[in-house]
This record gives C-alpha cells, sequence and structure tokens, in this order.
C-alpha cells in the first residue's frame, strides 16, 4: 500500500430503537393529545391504557369491580383514555375538568359494575340447587313408557273384547313415527313385553287336566295347575289371538332396531400416525465402513422409489411402487404397495467402490444404475431388517 493513503473507517450504524403507540404522543398541548389518541390509537389500546390507569391509582376492589364489565363500556372514550396517558407523562396539560371528569366516570364504572355483581348473585340465588338431572338411560325409559300408554289402552281393548279385537289393527308404524321412537326406545319396549310373550304362548300350549296327571315331575306337576287355574277362564283360541298381537308389536321393535343399523354410519377408523406405522420398523442407522447413512425410515411413506442396501449379504435393492398403488408404505417390518416384478436386487461384488459411485449418480444415472451391474437379479420381497440400510428414496 502506497504510503500518505489513509483508509476512513465505517461507521457502526446504531439500531434505534421503534417507537409506537401512546409514546409517539405529542405531550405539549392537551389538544394535540387528545386528536392523536384518538385518530392513531386502536380503540382495544384505549380500554388498556384506561385500566392501566385504574390499576395504579386506585385499590383493588375496585379494579376488580370494573373487570366485570364489557370492554366497550370501560374503553368507549378516547378522551379519557387520552386523560390517563397524560396523567402518567405530562400531568399539567390535563385540564383540571378532565381531572375530576376521569375520575366521576370511573366511578361510575364502579357503580355498574356492582349492580352487575349483585344481579349475578341474584341469579346464582335463584338457581336451584341440588336438582336431580335423569340419566340418558332414565330419560329412555321414561319416554319409552310414554310411548306403550296407546299399545296397553289397545291390548286392555282384548279384555273388554275378544271376538271384536284384532290383533294386527294397531298402527305400530304411525305410532312410532309420531312418539319418535329410536331403536334405543325399540329396545325397552320389547324388553317390556317379552316375557307377557313367553307366558302366552305357555296358554297356548297348556296341558289338559289328563296330560297334566300324568306328569311324574312334582314340581312341573304343580306349575302346571297353577296355569290351567290361572288361564282357565281363557281358551286356546283366544290366547293364539293375543300372542299374534304380541308378535306383531315385538315385529314391529325389531322393524325399527334393523332400520337403525342399516342407516348406521361406520365408524371412522381414525388414520395411524406416520410414528406408528415406523414403530416395529427395525433398520441400520450407518455402515462406518462403507460410509453409509440411512435416510429418515419416514420417507419410506408415500414413496415411488426406494433403494437399498443390505450390509450382510452385500446387496443393492431398488423398489419401485405398483402401478395400482402409485405409492408405497410401510406395514410391521415389511415395505407393501411395490412392483414385485420391477422390484429386485443384486449383489455387489466391490460395494465399496459401487456404493461411492452410487452416492454421485443422480435421478437419470440411476434409472440404468442395476442394469450396469453384471450381477444376477433376485426379486425383493419387502422385508426390512437390521442389516438394512435405506440408501434413498423418491416421491
Amino acid at each position: 500500500m502506497a504510503k500518505g493513503l489513509t483508509v476512513k473507517k465505517k461507521k457502526t450504524v446504531r439500531a434505534t430503537r421503534r417507537v409506537h403507540g401512546y409514546a409517539l404522543m405529542p405531550t405539549d398541548s392537551w389538544f394535540k393529545a387528545k386528536h392523536f389518541v384518538h385518530y392513531e390509537i386502536e380503540s382495544k389500546d384505549w380500554v388498556t391504557k384506561i385500566k392501566d390507569h385504574i390499576k395504579k391509582n386506585y385499590d383493588r376492589k375496585i379494579a376488580a369491580t370494573i373487570n366485570r364489565l364489557p370492554d366497550w363500556k370501560v374503553g368507549n372514550g378516547s378522551h379519557w383514555a387520552t386523560a390517563a396517558a397524560c396523567l402518567e407523562r405530562a400531568p399539567s396539560i390535563v385540564p383540571e375538568d378532565y381531572v375530576k371528569g376521569l375520575d366521576r366516570f370511573i366511578q361510575s364504572l364502579v357503580a355498574e359494575g356492582q349492580q352487575l355483581a349483585e344481579a349475578q348473585q341474584q341469579e346464582e340465588k335463584a338457581k336451584p340447587k341440588n336438582v336431580y338431572v335423569p340419566t340418558i338411560q332414565e330419560r329412555i325409559q321414561e319416554q319409552s313408557q310414554e310411548a306403550c300408554e296407546a299399545i296397553e289402552e289397545w291390548l286392555d281393548s282384548f279384555v273388554v273384547d275378544k271376538k271384536t279385537f284384532d290383533p294386527k289393527g294397531f298402527d305400530f308404524v304411525g305410532h312410532f313415527a309420531r312418539m319418535k321412537v329410536s331403536q334405543a326406545h325399540a329396545r325397552k319396549i320389547k324388553g317390556f313385553y317379552a316375557k307377557e310373550l313367553d307366558e302366552a304362548r305357555l296358554v297356548v300350549d297348556m296341558p289338559t287336566a289328563a296330560q297334566v296327571a300324568k306328569i311324574k315331575n312334582d314340581k312341573e306337576r304343580d306349575l302346571a295347575e297353577q296355569l290351567r287355574e290361572g288361564y282357565s277362564h281363557l281358551s286356546k283360541k283366544d290366547a293364539q289371538t293375543y300372542v299374534v298381537a304380541l308378535e306383531t308389536l315385538i315385529g314391529a321393535c325389531d322393524v325399527v332396531i334393523g332400520a337403525s343399523k342399516a342407516t348406521r354410519k361406520p365408524r371412522a377408523k381414525k388414520a395411524p400416525s406416520k410414528e406408528k406405522l415406523i414403530a416395529k420398523l427395525k433398520i441400520k442407522d450407518r455402515d462406518d465402513k462403507l460410509q453409509i447413512v440411512s435416510v429418515n425410515p419416514l420417507e419410506l411413506l408415500e414413496s415411488t422409489e426406494v433403494w437399498v442396501f443390505n450390509t450382510k449379504t452385500r446387496k443393492l435393492g431398488r423398489y419401485v411402487a405398483a402401478e395400482e398403488c402409485h405409492i408405497m408404505t410401510v406395514k410391521g417390518t415389511t415395505l407393501v404397495g411395490f412392483d414385485e416384478t420391477r422390484s429386485v436386487q443384486k449383489t455387489l461384488r466391490k460395494p465399496e467402490e459401487t456404493l461411492k459411485e452410487f452416492k454421485k449418480a443422480g435421478k437419470v444415472r440411476l434409472r440404468k444404475f442395476l442394469d450396469e451391474i453384471n450381477a444376477v437379479e433376485v426379486k425383493l420381497n419387502g422385508r426390512l431388517g437390521p442389516d438394512t440400510v435405506i440408501l434413498r428414496t423418491e416421491h
């Protein structure tokens, strides 16, 4: 460097701290400050400034009472926010009327907050305590019983006049629709009449006096006698009519239950996470001798091409996604979705040299990389074990 030449040092420019919001508010004039706050400060920041002023200059009870009110009540005027900001930074420019006015405004907020608190307390007191809330099953039970009231009236008409009673005369479809009977209700209703139907069938098959006398078992004979005594007023024909009525009722319930099964949407199976899909996968992370490192196993998912190398058998393999699947994925410890015909592997005679060339190869070179290796092709089976290094994936 020639003598006499001097190089000027560059000045280091210090970063200036940005100021915004109330920090830019003029403090030399009340009207300038009020104009700035009204047009340059957002209304939500008015609320913040007023609440901050209350917190600093009033006790906690007052602040807590005002905090019950909605924000629009507190920050409904930019002039009160201006007064609060100026009292903090330039109290001398605030007119006396605004100093007193801000205090009156805060006191009015306190009064409103107290009224709101009292109203909330009254509402809490008016709420009934320890009110029993029935369970879903109890609600279904009650609704099912309500649906059975009309059915009971229909069945009672059998007792009144057995000759005119029509065992298929009740419109179950219309009744169930009006009462909004679901499959849960239908199951309950079916349960109500299941034992009654079994008993009616026993009456139809009731043994004669001669048949009862031939029963050797004392217990069975006693039950048969009780059955004959209890239903002696009922003929088998009438009992059969009642059975048909109950079977019609049970059949109508089965229709509702069956329809709900047919229209019920199957539960959507949650797709397993990517981490869970490869959780059982065990591969070789690296081989220092060959200087190769496995890629992240997550890259196997949704891949179209996968290159693997087995360090034990010295086989280099290339998996290609099947045309019908388009992509490959992992199931347990196996790669699935690959083309079994095009996915092949070859044994490397000099793995160090070949793998070094493989790492340098681009997409175009890789298309014929396996073809250039002079070895017998063996089909891949998808198994990925502890000797497998995942060299490369394509998506």
